[in-house]
């Protein structure tokens, strides 16, 4: 099967082994594929993964190898997305929370576990959700980021009177912005760099600013989505003494903190990685969030180099993989 397999470098392979689902599992046909930080990250380093490249995707599924005396709830045919982490069969982790941070999970396309830029991947069945008919596949491909998004009101309460601040204009920072917005009414900001990009969370009726202008230790709580090193300091500016950063980056390499100015502002810094999905596919269902502004360019599955460059360049947003 066709595949991007990350070595020392990123390769297009034409016939890379079909994975075989064991047992609890599922094989899903992958339709789309979408390019995130994360995966720009791996390139650089991130994890030291090795294997196929992608946890972002749509897919139907091919073929289920379900547990014995266990009754699937996703049937072959079914259009669905995955959540990215990944317990043994035998996980005492009841749900995606819990797998979230299983210390024996693996994470696909990221740690120990080939991803989705492939023709087909596998996921254990109770990773799987049904993708809604009023859902198409270049809007379903968001789901795992958007759930990222959707993860903050999980952790953190927004009060109505809280000025709230999203660092970051990129993908991930507007799916936060329009999940805050949806959810938590209060005084929210994105503060970015790029006019294109602020310009969609405008059209959202979201109010926006560029850094420089920004005020300092003017917020409650403050959402870091730059996917720089430099946005942790940063975000530590932008908020009031006893206010909540919210990190939602990744990246391949260490910030330079002043972690004095944390305990004299005594600030609370909360981890914010995956997120519900059923909130996410509820979201796109119901229109509450728009992902197609974000989609930038679509590329086949053998340009995935072209691809990933493209993903790279200053301004661009979502770039996509279509593998149909």
């Amino acid at each position: 099967m066709r595949a991007l397999i990350v070595s020392d470098r990123l390769t297009y392979c034409e016939d890379y082994p079909m994975p075989d689902p064991p047992p609890g599992e599922a094989l899903i046909r992958v339709t789309r594929g979408g390019i995130c930080n994360t995966d720009i990250e791996i390139l650089k380093g991130y994890f030291g993964f090795r294997g196929v490249l992608g946890h972002e995707f749509a897919g139907v599924v091919e073929a289920l190898n379900p547990l014995p005396g266990s009754a699937p709830h996703v049937s072959v045919g079914d259009r669905v997305v995955g959540e990215i982490n990944c317990v043994p069969c035998d996980s005492p982790s009841r749900n995606a929370f819990e797998r979230a941070q299983d210390p024996a999970r693996n994470t696909l396309g990221i740690d120990r576990r080939d991803g989705a830029f492939a023709d087909y991947t596998v996921l254990p069945i109770v990773n799987l959700h049904r993708v809604p008919d009023g859902v198409d596949d270049d809007e379903a491909v968001f789901t795992e980021p958007l759930a990222a998004a959707c993860q903050i009101l999980e952790q953190v309460h927004i009060r109505p009177t809280d000025r709230v601040a999203v660092l970051g204009d990129g993908k991930l920072g507007l799916l936060c912005a329009q999940v805050i917005a949806a959810g938590a009414p209060c005084e929210l900001t994105v503060v970015g760099k790029h006019a294109t990009k602020l310009e969609v969370a405008r059209r959202r009726g979201i109010r926006t600013t560029y850094v420089e202008a920004a005020p300092l230790r003017a917020f409650d709580v403050v959402v870091e989505c730059t996917g720089s090193p430099a946005g942790f300091e940063h975000a530590r500016q932008l908020l009031r003494p006893r206010g909540t950063l919210v990190l939602k980056s990744t990246y391949h390499g260490l910030p330079q903190v002043n972690l004095t100015m944390v305990v004299v502002d005594e600030i609370t810094v909360v981890g914010s990685r995956c997120g519900p999905f059923a909130a996410a596919l509820r979201l796109l269902e119901q229109k509450r969030v728009d992902v197609r502004p974000l989609i930038h360019a679509r590329y086949p599955l053998s340009q995935g180099d072209a691809a990933i460059e493209h993903a790279r360049r200053p301004g661009v947003l979502k770039v996509l993989l279509d593998l149909t």
